[in-house]
């Protein structure tokens, strides 16, 4: 059944009555879109045809710059726009049901876009904080740098001291021989002995205290190396999470939510086809 000419009330004319918002959309998007089929004069079959045609483009369409979200609304406005060709196309007579359906199905994906939309706003606080976060972790590192070249500053004066007090020594200790072997009066042997082991005794407290130094510096390196470890991680671990959060809007994020909805879309351009082949549809309902 068609559509029913209606007779305006004064109340159309008068005080500047104006109709409801979503019959004027209606009325407006019939007065943009009859003249292109008029014009074009698609069949039924065609109407029905390139209709899941664009659904399907749309559901595969790919937002290629960021922010995506500033896609959202004329991705929207588009498959509105399909579905409003499809809608008015004079033979159709589209039901209640269907327009129960595509109703939901827009509902849901606005809510989804509109949820990826605050997502993808917050993506700028995500990148300050993560650059706070660096920050933080060069801060680490610079301590530790610090650290480690202060240790090895003064291992590297104490090996050297040391190393100089073990040369001075073995010269000391090839004197006392030479005092042993060869013809020297005034001195005893009981003195020679004693003063080549004060020597000997000398140098070995010295190569022991340098084997000391090595390996107690070793240790520092390894406790300072896990001190930064265990502030490192944490700060790595926030680090992780914001490129990962950031990463889900370096590419169109959207594009599933999109595709669920224009299958959706497809499916109850499809279903009511169906319904209206095997039984008469119901009239348009009155706005």
């Amino acid at each position: 059944m068609g559509y029913q000419s209606r007779i305006k009330s004064p109340r159309d004319t008068a005080h500047g009555f104006k109709k409801p918002l979503r019959e004027r959309k209606k009325d407006k998007r019939r007065r943009r879109v009859m003249p292109q089929m008029e014009k074009h004069k698609l069949t039924e079959n065609e109407v029905c045809e390139v209709t899941l045609k664009r659904l399907h483009t749309l559901g595969n369409q790919r937002f290629g710059s960021s922010p995506y979200s500033e896609h959202y609304s004329r991705w929207i406005a588009d498959v509105e726009m399909i579905l409003g060709e499809f809608e008015v196309y004079p033979t159709l007579e589209i039901d209640d049901r269907f327009k129960s359906e595509t109703a939901q199905t827009f509902a849901t994906v606005k809510i989804q876009l509109e949820e990826r939309r605050k997502k993808e706003a917050a993506v700028d606080q995500e990148i300050e904080k993560m650059t706070y976060i660096k920050k933080q972790l060069e801060q680490i590192d610079t301590k530790y740098a610090t650290a480690v070249a202060a240790v090895k500053a003064r291992k590297n004066a104490e090996t050297k001291r040391l190393q100089v007090s073990i040369k001075q020594l073995r010269e000391e200790q090839e004197r006392v021989i030479k005092l042993k072997t060869g013809f020297w009066h005034g001195i005893s042997k009981k003195e020679r002995e004693k003063k080549e082991f004060s020597v000997a005794q000398q140098l070995n407290e010295c190569q022991t205290e340098l084997e000391l130094l090595i390996l107690n510096t070793k240790v520092e390196l390894k406790l300072l190396r896990e001190k930064v470890e265990r502030q490192r991680e944490p700060v790595i671990e926030q680090i992780k999470r914001f490129k990962r959060r950031i990463k889900e809007f370096e590419t169109d994020g959207s594009l599933e939510e999109r595709w669920f909805a224009s299958q959706a879309l497809a499916d109850a351009v499809n279903t009511f086809l169906q319904r209206r082949a095997t039984g008469p549809t119901k009239s348009k309902s009155e706005f």
